[in-house]
C-alpha cells in the first residue's frame, strides 16, 4: 500500500517512522553523559562501565542484517511492533536496574530491539511512499531526523541525567514505544508472512548474526586491548571465518537469508561503503568533542549537550536544500559536496586549543560540519534505496543501518587508538594533562576529516539517482 505526503495519513506515517529512527539513533549516544552518575549509583568498575554503551552497540550492529531480512520475510509491521516491545521492556528494566549486570543486560537486549525496529521502519518508508518527489522528500526528512538524533542524544542525556536522574534516560523510551505500537497498528497495513517458518534460512541467520556480533565486539574492544593483541586478532579472525562460512551457506541455499543478487542494484554497494567510512568520521567527531568540552574546557553535561543544538539547525537546512537538489542534479554530486564540506568542518574543529572558547573555536566548525552531515545523511539514504525491489527493502535497510553502526564502531576503535597514542606521547614528553588530551583529540579529529575525504572519493564512483526505485540516471 502506497501513500502520499499530501494526505494526513501519509504525514502521520512519516512522523511515526521518523520517531522510530530518532529513538534508535539517540539511544546510541544518550548514555554518554550519564555514565558518571551511573557509576556512582550502581558501583560500576571503570572497565565494566563502557559496556553500558558497548552492550547496546554490539547487539544493535550484530542483529541488523537479520532484522532487515526478517522484515521482508515475516512482515514489516510485525517486526516493527516486536522490536518496539522488546525495546520498551528492556528500557524499563534498565531504568529499574539495581546492579551493573542488570543494566548491562538490559542494554544488550535493547540493542536487539533497535536492530529489529530500524530496518523495519526504513523498509516501511521506502515501500509506503511512491517513487518520485514524495519518496525523495520522505527519505530527506528521515535522513535529517537521523542526523539530528546523532546530535541530540548527548543534549538529551545531559538534561535528563542532571534533571530527574540517569534512570529517566531509559524511562523516557517507554511512553514513546507505547505510542509507536499504537500508531503502527493504526497507520501501517498488516502483511501476510512471505514464507513459512520452516523455509527461514536458520543456518544463514545464525552465521551472519554471530559474525556481526563478533566483529562489532572486536572493534569496540580493540582500543583497550590493542589491535595486535591475541584477543583482537582472534576475534577478527573468528568473524572472518564466520562470514566466509555464511557466504558458502548462502550460495548453496535455495532460499537464502541474504540474496547476493541485491548487489546487482546499481549504486547500492558504493552508497553503503560511503556511509560506513563517512560515519566513522562523523560519530567519532561527536565523541571526541564531547570529551574535549568536559575534560579540557570544564563544560557540564548540559553545557556540552547544548553545544550541539546549532548542529540540528544546520542539518535541517542542509536536508531541505538537498531534497530540492536531488531531483535536479541527482544524489552523487550532493553526496560528494556534503562529505567535502563536512571534512572542512571537522578539520576546522581539529584546530582546538587548550584554552578554547565555544564561539571562536567550536561553533564555526560545527556549523560547517552540520551542513555536510545533513546533505550526506539525506542523499546516501536515497541512493542506497534506489532501484531496490520491494521484496528486498528490509534487507537494503538492514545493510544501510549496518554500515552506519560498523562505521561508527570502526571509527571509534581506530581514532581512539590515535588519540591515546598521541596523548601518551605528549604526557611522556612532560606536557600538562589538558595539553596532552587536546593534542590527542586534535589528532583523532584530523583522522576523522581524512575519513570524510576518502568517503568523498568513493562517492564519486556511486551511481547517480534522482530518487525513487526506478529512476537511476547515470552521470558521466
Amino acid at each position: 500500500m502506497t501513500s502520499s505526503l499530501s494526505t494526513r495519513r501519509g504525514v502521520l506515517t512519516l512522523l511515526l517512522l521518523c520517531t522510530v529512527q530518532f529513538m534508535d539513533i539517540v539511544d546510541s549516544s544518550i548514555m554518554n553523559v550519564a555514565l558518571p552518575s551511573i557509576r556512582a549509583d550502581l558501583g560500576f568498575s571503570q572497565q565494566r562501565l563502557q559496556w553500558v554503551l558497548s552492550g547496546y552497540l554490539v547487539t544493535y550492529g550484530g542483529f541488523l542484517l537479520l532484522g532487515g531480512r526478517a522484515a521482508d520475510l515475516l512482515g514489516r509491521r510485525r517486526l516493527l511492533v516486536a522490536g518496539t516491545v522488546v525495546f520498551a521492556v528492556s528500557s524499563l528494566v534498565g531504568g529499574l536496574a539495581t546492579g551493573a549486570g542488570m543494566l548491562i543486560g538490559a542494554r544488550v537486549v535493547q540493542g536487539v530491539g533497535a536492530a529489529l525496529m530500524a530496518p523495519a521502519g526504513l523498509s516501511i518508508l521506502t515501500t509506503t511512499f511512491a517513487d518520485g518527489r514524495d519518496r525523495t522528500r520522505a527519505l530527506g526528512v528521515w535522513g535529517a531526523i537521523s542526523g539530528i538524533g546523532a546530535a541530540a542524544g548527548v543534549f538529551l542525556g545531559g538534561v535528563l541525567s542532571q534533571g530527574p536522574g540517569w534512570r529517566w534516560v531509559l524511562f523516557v523510551n517507554v511512553p514513546v514505544c507505547v505510542a509507536i505500537v499504537v500508531a503502527a497498528f493504526r497507520l501501517v497495513p498488516g502483511e501476510r508472512r512471505r514464507t513459512r517458518t520452516a523455509t527461514f534460512d536458520l543456518p544463514g541467520a545464525v552465521l551472519v548474526t554471530a559474525a556481526m556480533l563478533v566483529l562489532v565486539f572486536a572493534l569496540v574492544k580493540a582500543p583497550d586491548e590493542g589491535w595486535g593483541s591475541r584477543h583482537t586478532i582472534g576475534e577478527l579472525a573468528t568473524a572472518a571465518v564466520l562470514l566466509a562460512a555464511f557466504v558458502v551457506v548462502e550460495r548453496r541455499s535455495r532460499d537464502p537469508l541474504f540474496p547476493f543478487t541485491v548487489f546487482r542494484t546499481r549504486g547500492l554497494a558504493a552508497a553503503n561503503l560511503t556511509q560506513l567510512i563517512a560515519f566513522a568520521g562523523f560519530l567519532s567527531m561527536f565523541f571526541f568533542l564531547t570529551l574535549y568540552m568536559q575534560n579540557v574546557l570544564g563544560f557540564t553535561p548540559i553545557e556540552s549537550g547544548s553545544a550541539y543544538l546549532p548542529v540540528t539547525a544546520g542539518i535541517i537546512v542542509a536536508a531541505g536544500v538537498s531534497s530540492q537538489l536531488v531531483p535536479r542534479i541527482g544524489t552523487r554530486p550532493v553526496i560528494v559536496a556534503g562529505t567535502l564540506v563536512a571534512a572542512v568542518g571537522v578539520f576546522m574543529l581539529s584546530r582546538i586549543p587548550t584554552d578554547g572558547t565555544y564561539p571562536a573555536d567550536l561553533l564555526p566548525g560545527l556549523a560547517v560540519m552540520s551542513f555536510g552531515l545533513g546533505a550526506v545523511f539525506v542523499t546516501v539514504t536515497t541512493a542506497a534505496n534506489a532501484g531496490v525491489p520491494a521484496d528486498k527493502a528490509g534487507l537494503a535497510a538492514g545493510l544501510l543501518n549496518t554500515s552506519l553502526q560498523l562505521g561508527s564502531a570502526l571509527g571509534l576503535a581506530i581514532f581512539s587508538a590515535i588519540a591515546s597514542a598521541r596523548t601518551d606521547h605528549r604526557l611522556a614528553s612532560g606536557a600538562a594533562a589538558p595539553d596532552a588530551l587536546t593534542s590527542g583529540f586534535a589528532g583523532a579529529l584530523i583522522a576523522a576529516a581524512g575519513a570524510l575525504l576518502v568517503a568523498a572519493v568513493i562517492a564519486l564512483r556511486a551511481t547517480n539517482t534522482r530518487g525513487g526505485t526506478g529512476s537511476l540516471t547515470p552521470v558521466a
